[in-house]
């Protein structure tokens, strides 16, 4: 799928929700950083503006990116209305061709599968480099598919957080894996439904 069809398809996934007002962070986002120091975090694929919201509100600035426009434009549109602008910095950017410049205390990167090409080791691996020392990666997969998921393929595998780690091969004396687990929770939906799903979660930190 090339760059403009995978722009076509994001911008109809975002589109045909309703602009949330106040979306929610994710759970394992504001489990994992409450009690951090703020600093500067990159959210990938920042969909909604949730975590980019709920970061800035506890004092990080923040870089949200999406490869769609309709996400980003969304997102600047909250962080203003929220009184947020100065701290939430809003671009387009497709990871499949390039990583955003910049040090980083904090990366996350929730829910990045696509149906486009994405090499996610690569970017992975990317983002584990764009960190300071003492900064952290989150990685946040499904490890089951919710109702209202665009996938819904009952073939999909989801990798444990053990296999993403090995696939982005970091050196041991650079980087440490703190948190490499697969938790259920109940997760909410579009019109408020329900259901209990699996995330695999993987958090990095660079040591040196």
């Amino acid at each position: 799928m090339s760059t403009t069809a995978a722009v076509t398809f994001w911008d109809g996934v975002y589109a045909a929700r309703p602009a949330a007002g106040d979306p929610r962070p994710n759970a394992r986002l504001t489990e994992t950083v409450t009690g951090l120091p703020p600093g500067d975090a990159l959210d990938l694929g920042c969909g909604d503006g949730g975590d980019a919201l709920w970061l800035a509100g506890q004092g990080w600035q923040v870089t949200g990116i999406d490869i769609s426009a309709v996400a980003v434009e969304r997102l600047a549109a909250l962080a203003r209305s929220h009184g947020l602008g100065d701290r939430v910095i809003t671009v387009r950017h497709d990871l499949h061709a390039s990583f955003p410049p910049g040090g980083f205390d904090l990366v996350c990167a929730h829910y990045l599968h696509t149906p486009c090409e994405l090499d996610r080791a690569t970017v992975l691996r990317s983002a584990a480099h764009a960190l300071r020392p003492g900064g952290r990666l989150l990685v946040v997969d499904h490890g089951s598919a919710a109702p209202w998921s665009w996938n819904q393929d009952p073939d999909t595998r989801y990798p444990s957080p053990q296999e993403v780690a090995a696939g982005i091969d970091l050196a041991p004396e650079t980087w440490t894996v703190e948190r490499a687990d697969t938790p259920r929770r109940i997760a909410t939906g579009p019109g408020g439904h329900t259901a209990e799903v699996t995330d695999h979660v993987l958090l990095i930190r660079r040591t040196a």
